[in-house]
């Protein structure tokens, strides 16, 4: 791997909160992804670009706080981009945290409109946790998808074009390694059982590894946590038939993007896809998932965990 950045990497500060994402073409989403998480206080982007050719590279490069890196590998090659990002946790230094996502990841959890990570993380380490769970939630137009367009002159949010979910059907399990969450649009429309689980939040250490996969990062001890966040995951705009045409052509995704196969072939039969459900439900903020019992509360409060347990017992 190489870094891109004239004069290489530059050494992390102690307080800098890191952001590792992987990413290919996805120029729409990268000032709204750079925009969101900066607000959320991450100070440094750490990105794998997986050879763009539609500007991504040129526009993160020329970000300050982004470090752009390449490598010769394409993302299948890396064991679908898991050893990028151990190589970059290596290179920038273990135990501190991460925010360990993909470019068209977007997380929330309690307040996050108001609570920055660093607050965030202050709650785990007090209740002990090393890593936040949290599923990937699919986003979708209910306009004709065809009119959801999303550009980088376009200063809205993508939650604000694709701003309905699922709000029902999903499934949670457990395996000696993590939770399972599976279902979403995906499986409701096109029966893909995908893992939906991520830990987007992790302390690396010299223990950790994402060999297995990046929804069971080891030690898996540390993968049994309340579900307090969720991605809201952005795949589905009107560039949408381009963008699986190329996964397919492209071949880098599980199983020779077989399931980018299988959209391919519904959309050839149905023209356009419309995820519209008695079920869905337009998305308002963090306390609506809250609400509804997508998220578990945070105690952002700076009483001791073990005090407000009690508290609440009683």
């Amino acid at each position: 791997m190489v870094c891109l950045r004239e004069g290489g990497p530059r050494p992390l500060a102690k307080n800098d909160l890191p952001l590792v994402f992987n990413t290919h073409n996805d120029i729409k989403l990268m000032p709204a992804f750079l925009a969101h998480y900066r607000k959320l206080g991450v100070s440094r982007f750490i990105c794998v670009d997986d050879v763009s050719s539609d500007g991504t590279r040129e526009y993160l490069l020329s970000q300050a706080d982004v470090e752009v890196w390449g490598s010769p590998l394409r993302y299948r090659d890396a064991r679908r981009g898991r050893e990028w990002r151990e190589a970059l946790f290596d290179r920038y230094g273990a135990d501190r945290w991460y925010v360990n996502v993909d470019s068209d990841e977007f997380l929330i959890y309690q307040d996050s409109e108001h609570q920055r990570l660093d607050k965030l993380i202050q709650v785990l380490e007090r209740r002990g946790d090393k890593r936040l769970a949290a599923p990937m939630l699919d986003m979708y137009p209910i306009e004709p998808i065809g009119s959801a367009t999303l550009d980088t002159d376009d200063h809205r949010m993508p939650w604000e074009i694709a701003d309905h979910f699922d709000g029902v059907g999903y499934e949670i399990s457990y395996t000696k390694r993590a939770i399972s969450i599976t279902g979403g649009p995906r499986k409701r429309k096109f029966a893909h059982v995908l893992e939906l689980i991520k830990y987007p939040l992790i302390f690396w250490d010299r223990n950790c590894s994402l060999s297995v996969s990046i929804h069971q990062p080891l030690p898996c001890e540390r993968n049994f946590l309340d579900i307090s966040g969720v991605l809201l995951h952005f795949k589905f705009f009107s560039d949408y038939r381009e963008k699986i045409e190329q996964a397919v052509s492209d071949g880098q995704y599980f199983d020779g993007a077989a399931i980018y196969r299988k959209m391919l072939n519904d959309l050839q039969k149905t023209g356009e896809f419309d995820f519209a459900d008695e079920h869905s439900v337009r998305f308002s903020g963090s306390r609506q998932l809250l609400e509804l019992g997508f998220i578990a509360p945070i105690p952002f409060a700076s009483e001791p965990i073990a005090t407000r347990e009690a508290t609440k017992r009683k």
